[in-house]
């Protein structure tokens, strides 16, 4: 089975409280911080919990920012690492 990992950027006085969130539901997904000035953070996310995932930032968009900036699939190796998009600088 393979997580599934999404980039969001999010308004970095917020990070905490969106991990807050995302991780109060039990094996749903794990939040981590890639870059604290940008706002970016990663959501590895379980099988089967892209959708609720979704709802939930959807939902938090309409009190902080919230930004999909980007996506990839992994198996949760240690060797998985974030790739920006095509065009993107990291």
């Amino acid at each position: 089975m393979k997580t599934t990992r999404r980039v969001y950027r999010v308004d970095r006085s917020q990070i905490s409280f969106v991990k807050f969130i995302l991780e109060a539901y039990d094996n749903m997904a794990v939040v981590s911080t890639l870059d604290p000035r940008q706002g970016l953070v990663q959501v590895v996310i379980a099988p089967g919990g892209e959708t609720m995932v979704e709802g939930v930032m959807t939902g938090l968009g309409g009190e902080v920012e919230v930004v999909a900036v980007g996506d990839a699939e992994t198996d949760g190796s240690a060797d998985d690492h974030y790739r920006w998009p095509a065009g993107k600088n990291g």
